[in-house]
């Protein structure tokens, strides 16, 4: 639709170039976070940035998530939440629901701008400066949030923690003495126990968020135990709970179970395997690990309700399409597929994985729970 709009200046010639171009803004915003944003699109004088805080921004559901993390303030009448960086103000939106006050803190001029707008009828304080400035001469917060940039001066992408903006490492000593919790959105690109580790004076609560098995965000909360939640947003029922303590202890038997025909294989979803519960998911479903580092399980039974997919191992097939998965194994999909002379598609599936140290090739079929 907007490919084809930006083609019809010649209809809008009442608009400047700079009314025209907000006007693309507008259409192009709506557009592109109708599915992420349900919310924003059922309000007609909603303003959106450019494309590019559009798509970096949280989504609805995730934002919604965070919200949940956080015990009502409603009743209390001073309470106070600040995000440090506000961006086009997803996170600010539903999280600032929970308390009586709000600061949106961005050093960006006209995000500011939009902020100010959408939240007119909102108790939201706009304040275009940096996190630091802001924290200079801040007060005490119930409730200090964080989503570091994570893209250096030159626009690369960085994958520390101390390499984004503002760096929290620093500001931790800072963030503590004004906030009684600290709650920092990480990307599914960093290394979560190094992150944890470059913020160890504090115990963190972890939330590894998927939705539709794609790991969107790492969330840390101060103030916990060190649970660690893994969960996809689409499938709350199945989220998976667990300490670094208990996947450390774990026991789980690997590669004694023979891969017979009937059998089932399985596979954690997204979050689970980036939280690194891979003894211990096998030892709470009583699942046989592959390999040390094939992250695919196997049982003789079904297993109701476990939290990624399912297949049931078959015989081996005279297909010419299937779906080629590999899991630690020497070939990748494509020269598996070429290598079996296969083409992409249909219900049957072929996994390469190494088991007990030995590659192996799986014909299998879906299990859908």
């Amino acid at each position: 639709m907007i490919a084809d709009l930006a083609l019809q200046r010649s209809k809008y010639k009442h608009l400047t170039d700079d009314e025209w171009r907000w006007f693309l803004q507008q259409v192009e915003g709506r557009e592109r976070t109708a599915e992420k944003l349900p919310t924003y699109a059922t309000i007609d004088d909603w303003w959106y940035p450019v494309r590019l805080s559009c798509e970096q921004c949280s989504s609805e559901l995730a934002a919604r998530y965070k919200a949940s993390l956080v015990d009502s303030q409603k009743s209390k009448v001073e309470s106070h939440f600040v995000d440090l960086t506000g961006g086009y103000g997803v996170d600010t939106y539903f999280l600032s629901e929970q308390f009586a006050h709000t600061d949106y803190v961005e050093q960006n001029a006209e995000l500011c701008r939009i902020a100010e707008h959408n939240f007119a009828d909102k108790p939201i304080a706009i304040h275009n400066t940096s996190a630091e400035n802001f924290l200079a001469s801040a007060g005490q917060y119930d409730l200090i949030f964080l989503d570091p940039a994570r893209r250096d001066s030159h626009g690369g992408k960085v994958f520390r923690l101390e390499d984004c903006t503002p760096n929290v490492v620093e500001l931790l000593p800072t963030l503590l003495a004004h906030g009684k919790r600290i709650m920092i959105k990480l990307s599914p690109m960093l290394d979560l126990t190094q992150a944890v580790t470059s913020l160890s004076q504090v115990t963190w609560d972890i939330h590894v968020v998927a939705i539709k098995n794609e790991v969107k965000e790492l969330l840390l909360v101060s103030g916990g135990s060190g649970r660690i939640t893994s969960i996809d947003l689409e499938k709350k029922d199945q989220a998976f709970v667990f300490t670094r303590e208990e996947e450390q202890k774990a026991q789980s038997a690997i590669g004694h179970l023979s891969l017979e025909i009937g059998h089932y294989l399985y596979e954690p979803n997204a979050a689970i395997l980036k939280a690194g519960a891979y003894k211990l998911i096998a030892e709470r479903f009583g699942l046989h690990k592959l390999d040390v580092n094939t992250h695919l399980y196997a049982a003789e039974t079904l297993v109701e309700n476990f939290p990624g997919r399912v297949w049931r191992i078959t015989e081996r097939q005279d297909l010419k399409q299937a779906n080629v998965l590999t899991r630690n194994y020497p070939l990748t999909p494509e020269q598996l597929k070429k290598k079996l002379h296969l083409r992409d598609g249909g219900t049957a599936f072929v996994i390469g994985c190494r088991v007990a140290g030995k590659p192996t090739v799986l014909w299998a079929e879906r299990v859908l729970l």
